[in-house]
């Protein structure tokens, strides 16, 4: 670490202009163990965040972003840039509830231009902007995109390389290429830049480049040396090909970590007037040997200590939910071989690693490509396989288009496991997995249900994947602890049937998957006021019980349907639309979900409660319905 602590005076980064480059070496260093420390007690991406310290700095050395444009791909690589911009002071308070967003946030800083938490989006995003320069004649801001853990694989960046090649001006595409997404990647695109590091011309293609670029003019007359400097690339076996076939030019692969090579770089490429691609070489973790020696797993590591040299973590009271669900799909896998697990670079995440370690052969890491993914299901399921597909729900919205026209449309019986459902904690408002229940709700054919507790889990994975579905059946459950199990036996899920979890007279609550343990904890703290609640267990989103829901509604007792997810199109519009088309009154039933807004990074529990839909505030709903019920119901 630097003797100097350079980093604590750093309050904005055109300081970095009047620092020596053994400064700026320095700085790099301190910057990486200010996130060391911060996300060992806090939780965060750790990994891609160690390598990308020299390139942040060499960016904002050359650049200026209060008026250029940077663009992320994908955000949680922000980390350096947030301590560079005048952020420090308060990265400690690091994802947690009123402090620093782990993704860029237009609310915290002008540096930051969109909040992005999704792969793929920096290259049409940042397009746009230099079109619209472009068109206004601001012709000295310069447009510059990261693009990082393999997002250049997604379709959306694909398609932004394929449209913006067509740009004439400067706009430059940095490829930060760490080897890795969040699991090591794949595909031919993954393999070509394998195949550029590891050639025995890599050390001679990166000095000829230098040489090249040491030589280009600062402005338009470049055009004979840039056919030289594609010479020379052309006598590579890739890198040159993968994107000038695009219509872009480029250059590298360079060090990452070289902050006087970078610079040297990056201030001729800022001045090209055409689409550029630098092709940068970085080491995800670098600087913490536990990040490097297992990438994977310290991506996004929850908060631990740090012994001997080797992240703890505190030891978890429950398993969590997706931990859970991998072993019952194990199980289940052991007795089907047709079962097949399908992941979207979070293998890791969804807690398909274990299941690969069991049938690596049944296991289709896809890459950030969830569109992919959903429709490579569907060609599976129409062969006569069990294709799982497990994502996070805000990253099955990239495939709602799949879902819809691949696999409901065609009847096809692909499983849809949604990790991270409803809130999601401190990555905040780019990753809740709010409008799930939503989306599958609208399309024909489609099964949405939830399990409750780690029976329920075995139980939905059992209905899913039996024979005779004809159409995707989605699962949802939340990045949290599993609760106990449920009081009573599990019976097995019979399509469109409720679960009564306890009795009651006073009202009821009709909870969906993990919102059921909150209710039923509700309703014991009612009970020690006297008030019986009854806590039926909905199980379905789609189709709903509708023989118990008419039954609650036509009680007049207030009836509240609870959820981790948008009011909007969930399932308590489920129970006011069966209400309308039955003509009941339903005046009596209440809603209880996230309101219509984003809701900000913080704890799971803190974010549960902010929205009124932890045990506490179930409970005081509830209260008050019951006190006016009551008040209404005398003579």
């Amino acid at each position: 670490m630097s003797e100097k602590n350079i980093l604590n005076n750093i309050t904005s980064p055109h300081q970095l202009r009047r620092m020596s480059m053994d400064e700026l070496a320095g700085l790099a260093e301190e910057i990486r163990q200010r996130i060391i420390k911060v996300v060992s007690d806090k939780g965060g991406h750790l990994a891609s965040n160690l390598g990308m310290a020299e390139l942040t700095i060499a960016m904002h050395y050359v650049f200026d972003f209060a008026q250029d444009h940077l663009l992320w791909d994908v955000g949680h690589q922000c980390y350096a840039h947030k301590l560079l911009t005048g952020r420090g002071e308060k990265f400690d308070s690091l994802r947690q509830k009123g402090g620093l967003s782990g993704f860029p946030n237009p609310a915290e800083s002008e540096y930051d231009l969109f909040s992005t938490g999704h792969a793929g989006t920096a290259i049409s995003t940042a397009m746009g902007l230099a079109w619209a320069d472009k068109h206004a004649g601001r012709n000295d801001i310069k447009t510059v995109a990261v693009v990082g853990d393999a997002s250049i694989v997604n379709g959306l960046s694909l398609e932004g390389l394929n449209n913006a090649s067509l740009l004439n001006r400067q706009f430059l595409i940095i490829l930060n290429d760490n080897s890795m997404a969040i699991d090591r990647t794949h595909g031919a695109l993954a393999n070509a830049l394998d195949r550029i590091r590891m050639t025995n011309r890599y050390s001679d293609l990166k000095q000829s480049t230098e040489r090249m670029l040491q030589r280009l003019p600062l402005g338009t007359e470049i055009s004979e040396t840039l056919r030289q400097v594609r010479g020379v690339l052309r006598t590579t076996i890739h890198g040159a090909k993968v994107f000038e076939t695009l219509g872009f030019n480029y250059f590298g692969p360079i060090d990452g970590h070289d902050i006087p090579s970078l610079i040297k770089v990056l201030k001729r490429l800022g001045d090209m007037n055409m689409p550029t691609v630098l092709h940068v070489h970085t080491e995800k973790g670098r600087g913490c040997a536990y990040a490097v020696e297992d990438p994977c797993r310290f991506h996004s590591p929850s908060a631990h200590t740090v012994r001997d040299g080797q992240a703890v973590f505190p030891e978890s009271t429950r398993p969590a939910w997706t931990s859970i669900f991998a072993e019952k799909l194990i199980e289940r896998a052991k007795a089907d071989d047709r079962i097949v697990a399908i992941s979207a670079a979070m293998l890791d995440g969804t807690g398909l690693a274990k299941f690969r370690k069991v049938f690596p052969d049944r296991t289709i890491e896809v890459g950030i490509s969830e569109s992919h993914a959903v429709t490579m299901a569907g060609g599976l399921a129409k062969a006569g396989l069990k294709p799982v597909v497990a994502i996070y729900s805000t990253f099955m919205q990239r495939a709602f288009d799949q879902v819809f026209h691949d696999v409901a449309l065609q009847k096809l019986p692909v499983v849809l496991c949604m990790d991270r459902a409803g809130l999601v904690g401190s990555d905040g408002s780019v990753h809740h997995g709010f409008a799930d229940i939503s989306m599958m709700r609208m399309l024909p054919g489609t099964i949405a249900l939830a399990p409750a507790d780690e029976r329920e889990m075995s139980a939905a994975l059992d209905f899913a994947l039996a024979a005779g579905q004809a159409g995707p059946i989605a699962i949802r459950y939340p990045r949290d602890e599993i609760p106990a199990d449920l009081p009573g036996d599990c019976p097995p899920f019979e399509i469109g049937k409720s679960r009564i979890i306890r009795q009651g007279d006073d009202a009821a609550m009709f909870a969906y998957g993990a919102m059921v343990e909150h209710a039923l904890r509700a309703a014991e703290m009612l009970a020690e006021d006297g008030m019986e609640v009854a806590v039926i267990n909905a199980r379905f989103a789609k189709p709903l019980d509708v023989t118990t829901v008419t039954r609650l509604i036509k009680t007049g007792k207030p009836l509240m349907v609870i959820e981790d997810h948008t009011r909007i199109g969930g399932l308590g519009s489920a129970v006011l639309e069966t209400a309308a088309q039955r003509g009941l009154d339903a005046s009596n039933v209440h809603l209880l979900g996230i309101p219509d807004r984003f809701v900000q990074f913080a704890s799971r529990h803190e974010q549960l409660k902010e929205v009124g839909l932890d045990s506490a505030g179930i409970a005081e709903t509830a209260r008050s319905l019951i006190q006016q019920f009551a008040e209404k119901s005398r003579p």
